[in-house]
This record gives C-alpha cells, sequence and structure tokens, in this order.
C-alpha cells in the first residue's frame, strides 16, 4: 500500500461522469445566466427534481416536466418558470449570505404546488458548492434524496 494509505491512488478510473454531460442529458439543468443576474458568482445548476418544482406546467413530478400543457394549475395563478426559479435562487442567495460558510446550505423556498391549495408551502431542499469538471466552484440545487 502507499504512503498515504489510498488503495484507489494510482488505479485507473473506469468511468466518469462530467457535470457538462449531465447538463447535456438532462440530468441538471443550468440556471447560470439567471443565477448570474441574481447575483452568483459560480454557475448554478438544479437537478430535475428540483426543476420539476420549478416548472408551472409539471402536473406530477415524474415524467417528462419538459413540455408545457396549456391549462395547468400552476399558469392560472400567475406562476412562471423564470419567477419560481428567481425566487429559489434569491431565497438560496440570501441563505448562504447570512451562513457561516461550508459546502452545504439547506433552505426551503415558499412555492405554490400542483394539486395543492394556491398557499405556498415550503420545499426543502439544499445546495451543495463544489468543484466542477475543471475544479472551478459550482454549485449544485437538489431535494432531499436527491445525489
Amino acid at each position: 500500500m502507499n504512503e498515504n494509505n489510498n488503495p484507489f491512488e494510482n488505479m485507473e478510473a473506469i468511468s466518469t461522469y462530467s457535470r457538462a454531460q449531465a447538463i447535456e442529458d438532462g440530468v441538471l439543468v443550468d440556471l447560470s445566466a439567471l443565477a448570474r443576474e441574481a447575483g452568483f458568482k459560480y454557475p448554478v445548476a438544479v437537478s430535475v427534481g428540483v426543476f420539476a418544482v420549478l416548472a408551472p406546467w409539471a402536473d406530477v413530478f415524474e415524467g417528462d416536466v419538459s413540455k408545457p400543457t396549456k391549462g395547468q394549475p400552476l399558469y392560472g395563478l400567475g406562476q412562471s418558470f423564470n419567477g419560481r426559479a428567481w425566487d429559489l435562487l434569491a431565497v438560496l442567495l440570501y441563505e448562504i449570505r447570512r451562513g457561516e460558510g461550508g459546502g452545504r446550505v439547506e433552505f426551503a423556498p415558499l412555492f405554490v404546488m400542483p394539486r395543492g391549495s394556491d398557499r405556498p408551502i415550503p420545499v426543502p431542499m439544499y445546495a451543495l458548492c463544489g468543484p466542477g469538471d475543471r475544479g472551478e466552484p459550482i454549485i449544485t440545487i437538489m431535494l432531499p434524496g436527491e445525489d
């Protein structure tokens, strides 16, 4: 064994999956342009689960939420993807600024949800700040249980 006691140090990687591939595959959705407008310095992406929360056309949180359908509940309540994404980013930025630092921030923005009342409820989420594909800092926002 090597002097660092890391048995994998000199091993060849069998497979890797980059953030860029995850965005290209639709596993992550890039919100970096909107995040820059909101005051973020690092690229920001959300998981498909968070994207489904932000999508006012998502009647349920499974299946293809990328295709809007007229007449679904949240459009009638004045909800839009950009408005909901902006709310999420504003709450996260506030939590980051008031926090103690660290790579993980838990927060719960308020959203009107499909098949619920028209009153907003807290939706628990967390953001991780870590290295991107080239070691640069990036932020990924996920729902509890998503890794």
